[in-house]
């Protein structure tokens, strides 16, 4: 055999241009609202995380008709603006939150359901426009994006404020399982 194509054979897939199995993670903070974003690439998907700083979580879902119960119940549930990016995967990535960890205190769990929070806010007596309001500025719970497509939302763990926790995210690209992991994330006070 070709030697050339044994040492291409033996080439780790991370290698591949376009393709790489995972990026160092990167931690940044805004200088104006001191909210820390994590993000890490994996596989040609950016995932990033962005602390929602409790107050302004809570005048987002006032300012939306939440009673100050209702928002300040959200406000305190280490919330985060999510974003995942099919940038390069080899095809259309598909995923659910379902499928996605959070790791706490030697603990896992999957990040809180869209659905929960939604049946908590009917039984609450929410009004119409401010359960709306709420579902459409949430991360899906599933999704499928085409090279180059994208989303954001909020996504809550429902740990308390402080906790740290790794989040494993979990997307499928033709039929095979792919994970991007945040490391280290900190719930904001």
């Amino acid at each position: 055999m070709n030697p050339g194509l044994i040492a291409l054979l033996a080439m780790p897939i991370a290698m591949l241009p376009g393709l790489p199995a995972s990026a160092a993670q990167t931690q940044s903070s805004d200088a104006e609202t001191a909210a820390t974003t994590w993000e890490t690439q994996a596989h040609g998907v950016t995932l990033s995380l962005t602390q929602i700083l409790p107050d302004p979580a809570r005048a987002f879902y006032l300012n939306r008709g939440f009673p100050p119960e209702a928002a300040e119940l959200y406000a305190t549930a280490c919330v985060y603006m999510t974003v995942l990016r099919n940038d390069a995967a080899p095809g259309e990535l598909s995923f659910r939150l379902a499928d996605w960890t959070v790791q706490s205190a030697g603990q896992a769990r999957v990040p809180n359901a869209v659905e929960e929070w939604m049946t908590q806010w009917r039984a609450r007596g929410l009004p119409e426009a401010a359960q709306i309001a709420f579902r459409w500025a949430q991360f899906p719970p599933e999704q499928e994006y085409a090279v180059g497509e994208w989303n954001q939302g909020m996504l809550t763990t429902g740990l308390p404020p402080g906790s740290r926790f790794d989040l494993i995210a979990r997307w499928t690209v033709a039929g095979k399982t792919f994970e991007g992991k945040l490391e280290n994330v900190v719930c904001a006070r």
